[in-house]
């Protein structure tokens, strides 16, 4: 079974560090959603769904903003005190990047999880 998270940050890296400007990743409803929150906190341009017939694409303009990004695997459950541990582990500096996580309130990042007290499943990373 593929994982269409990994591929769709697989692809976005892969276009930010040979400079393209615009990249396709395959539809899923997680994808949309971390691309909304990749485009609410700037680190892509715009994305729209392209039906074609076999399940659709997003296409995605880059802005040269990802340095680096990449699913978290396995998926590591974290406690709502214990966020502060996992930002150093995969983030390299304080304000720097963020952590995709799911929660039981949807995906959000990890500062709007530590704000709302509460724990999630890390997915994915950026910065």
């Amino acid at each position: 079974m593929a994982d269409r998270l990994a591929d769709a940050l697989n692809t976005l890296k892969t276009h930010e560090m040979v400079g393209q400007s615009r990249c396709t990743v395959k539809a899923a409803k997680i994808v949309r959603e971390v691309l909304d929150l990749l485009k609410e906190h700037r680190y892509l341009g715009d994305f729209n769904f392209v039906e074609d017939g076999k399940g659709g694409f997003f296409d995605i303009t880059l802005d040269g903003r990802i340095n680096d990004c990449g699913v978290i695997k396995p998926r590591v459950a974290v406690r709502r005190v214990d966020w502060a541990k996992w930002e150093q582990q995969f983030i390299p500096g304080v304000g720097v990047g963020l952590l995709i996580v799911s929660t039981s309130k949807g995906i959000m990042t990890n500062t709007d999880a530590e704000a709302q007290h509460i724990g999630g499943r890390l997915l994915a990373y950026v910065y």
